[in-house]
């Protein structure tokens, strides 16, 4: 008796020691992750055999890659843990190598100006689905991730309802090109209703910034997520001025009729995307001179401790609603593009999950970067496209938020980041600051 008693002391203390040991624990972490991404995304139960989709999950031969999938999970873990001064060193190389490549001014235009040839060249080799998802999916979306960076990622301030401004700028455009019910004084090209829409959202967020943007944190993401949801309702029920539910139909495309020259954008989509790129690279530039202007460093100063920057003598309020009108801007001017693009429009375009997305992919992308926020947006409009005939279509979004949940685990700055946000994350890791850039000041609770 004794005997058997000591063997269960030493059986139960070894598996203690397993339990205790990181290593194993994480193991087990990631291979039961995988197990159950393998049950996720494996055939349904059954009203008449319930366990079905269990089995038909754990039986079946592509359990063995998820499982393999949690075994290479857990190396990255393991491999960051045992040679985490190796991977800080490499990441200090490649930061060498990209300060020597982008920190002088003229081999960084030189990097655009390359850029720039490739997105001129390549899509002409692209197939017309692709050309297609390059404007409707990636291009539209680029220009609305960078308006709300200069929102959440320079000023730091969190929009819920961004997609609203989306609305604006494309029910404008149908409005002054008479497709809505209610007829304009003037009947315009899209071209001339570009800086009317922006105007009209530019407003928009003016109205909404005053006076709301003396909240703070959740409380101004309550506010902004009412608006995006007004928005909305409002387009849903006043049928006999927005169209209501049945949508717009009929929105002219964009149009030359100057000195001679006569062009239709029609249903191609490759003159879209070249026009969509004009106002990116214009977009772009001018972001890159508010970021390094005095604009700019109020904005960062606001970002990371308002009550310091206006103890510094900063109007955050003013510069609050400046970034707010510009970021509403480039959404309405986003919003133009895309209704005069796609002819048709309905209110279901403009929802909260669309505003959700946008602030996703600049999370994504490195929010408070230039750079970050485009590669997020294409990374993430892309991927569904790629995936889509791949996989089943009712796991597709299980696979996006994997990878979501992958980044923010082991990136959680962001594909590309600005040296602001790197700097911020490597000093909450140290608990010098909160390292939420949407956090209240200070880094409170």
């Amino acid at each position: 008796m004794a005997e058997a008693t000591a063997r269960r002391t030493g059986l139960r203390g070894r598996l203690n020691g397993i339990r205790q040991s990181g290593p194993v624990r994480r193991l087990f972490a990631c291979v039961l992750v995988a197990l159950l991404a393998a049950v996720v995304t494996g055939p349904p139960g059954q009203n008449n055999a319930l366990v079905a989709g269990f089995s038909g999950s754990l039986k079946h031969p592509r359990v063995f890659v998820f499982v393999v999938l949690g075994l290479v999970l857990w190396g990255l873990f393991e491999g960051g843990a045992r040679f985490g001064g190796q991977v800080d060193r490499a990441k200090s190389g490649l930061a060498m190598v990209r300060r020597r490549l982008l920190g002088d001014r003229r081999r960084r235009l030189t990097a655009y100006g390359v850029l720039l040839i490739i997105a001129i060249v390549y899509p002409r080799t692209l197939s017309t689905y692709w050309q297609q998802v390059l404007v409707s999916q990636i291009g539209i979306y680029v220009l609305l991730a960078m308006g709300l960076n200069i929102v959440v990622g320079f000023a730091g301030l969190l929009d819920l309802g961004y997609i609203a401004f989306f609305a604006i700028g494309a029910y404008s455009t149908a409005y002054w090109s008479g497709s809505l019910p209610v007829h304009p004084p003037i009947h315009l090209n899209p071209f001339w209703i570009l800086p009317l829409a922006v105007l009209a959202a530019m407003i928009a967020g003016v109205v909404l910034g005053a006076p709301t943007l003396r909240l703070r944190g959740d409380y101004l993401a309550i506010v902004t997520l009412g608006f995006g949801e007004i928005i909305q309702i409002v387009a849903v029920n006043m049928t006999s001025v927005t169209g209501g539910s049945a949508g717009v139909v009929g929105v002219p495309h964009f149009a030359i009729n100057l000195l001679g020259i006569h062009y239709l954008w029609g249903l191609d989509s490759l003159p879209y995307y070249y026009l969509l790129l004009i106002f990116v690279v214009v977009a772009f530039a001018a972001f890159h001179l508010l970021e390094n202007s005095k604009v700019g460093r109020a904005w960062t100063a606001i970002r990371e401790d308002e009550v310091a920057a206006e103890a510094s003598g900063i109007n955050a309020l003013k510069y609050k609603i400046l970034a707010f009108a510009i970021g509403a801007s480039t959404s309405g001017l986003a919003g133009v593009l895309f209704a005069a693009k796609n002819n048709f429009m309905d209110p279901l375009s403009f929802s909260f999950t669309n505003s959700v997305l946008v602030l996703v992919l600049v999370i994504f992308g490195g929010m408070g970067g230039l750079i970050g926020p485009m590669v997020g947006a294409a990374v993430l409009q892309w991927a569904p496209q790629f995936l889509r005939g791949r996989i089943p279509p009712t796991d597709l979004f299980i696979y996006f938020g994997g990878l979501l949940v992958i980044l923010m685990i082991f990136r959680p700055q962001g594909l590309i980041p600005s040296r602001r946000r790197q700097r911020e994350l490597s000093l909450a890791e140290e608990g010098v600051i909160s390292a939420d850039a949407l956090a209240p000041p200070g880094g409170a609770p």
